[in-house]
């Protein structure tokens, strides 16, 4: 068993980007889901409700993180790596309440042009506090603005299983996966207890329960009701679908595409 795929979402919800290698963290890969675009309320924006966010790819620049609108590459703007921390905002993300940073009134503007709507681009530091689920950390572990947990593992086998299933195969994107594993049998990954990539080992804390998100195609932005119907046909439990694996990093590290994965434990 070995990478196969690395990805990170440095702004929650928009294009992710494929990596040769990341530093792998404990609240997420580095630049990983960093920053967040909130309402007026300071409530988090998602592609669940806004799912034209798809059609916002990130990538790496020399000057900072680089967002280029999909079907439209001259729409494009810089988010800069160095972030001030003058105007500090309350954000929520589902149940949590964050201390955020707010970037500047530009990219605001730029980005409640596209949605059509007033937002705000904000960010959370390293040395930000939003706790992983108290039920699931080992040592007090904290989370960027990924929705709960750090990292998620999806082996390539699982998808190819549902895309058995499927009249119209879907991409791993769908899904969003910070892992992408290959040389398991499918769904393999939901035995994990303990697992370890590199010199990094990972908590496999619980099942990914997924939404509408996954019913969103990457490259238009335009929802659909697959694979979230097939999935919920035979990946249900406690009637939430499940697929992929949230972990938790137990120390910090290089992870490489290639790196091979050993399982130090198995689920009882």
């Amino acid at each position: 068993m070995f990478v196969q795929d690395l990805y990170i979402y440095p702004i929650k919800s928009l294009g992710g980007i494929k990596m040769k290698s990341s530093l792998a963290l404990q609240r997420g890969f580095e630049f990983d889901r960093r920053l967040m675009l909130i309402d007026e309320n300071g409530r988090f924006i998602t592609q669940r409700v806004y799912s034209q966010l798809a059609l916002l790819q990130t990538g790496i620049a020399e000057a900072g993180i680089l967002i280029t609108h999909k079907k439209h590459p001259e729409l494009n703007t810089i988010v800069p790596f160095n972030h001030t921390r003058e105007e500090t905002i309350t954000v929520s993300i589902w149940d949590d309440t964050v201390e955020a940073f707010h970037l500047n009134e530009e990219l605001d503007e730029w980005f409640s042009a596209f949605l059509q709507f007033p937002c705000r681009l904000v960010y959370l530091p390293e040395d930000g506090t939003r706790a992983v689920d108290t039920r699931y950390a080992e040592n007090g572990e904290q989370v960027s603005f990924a929705d709960a947990f750090p990292y998620l593992l999806i082996g390539q086998a699982s998808l190819d299983d549902l895309n058995t299933r499927l009249t119209e195969a879907v991409p791993m994107d769908r899904f969003r996966p910070s892992i992408v594993v290959a040389g398991s049998p499918a769904f393999d990954e939901d035995t994990w207890k303990e697992i370890k990539i590199g010199e990094v080992r990972f908590k496999v804390a619980k099942p990914c329960a997924r939404c509408v998100l996954t019913t969103v195609n990457q490259e238009t932005g335009i929802k659909g009701k697959e694979p979230l119907l097939t999935l919920s046909r035979y990946r249900t439990a406690n009637n939430k679908v499940l697929f992929g694996q949230n972990l938790i990093a137990l120390n910090e590290g290089i992870i490489k595409e290639g790196d091979q994965l050993e399982v130090l434990a198995y689920k009882d």
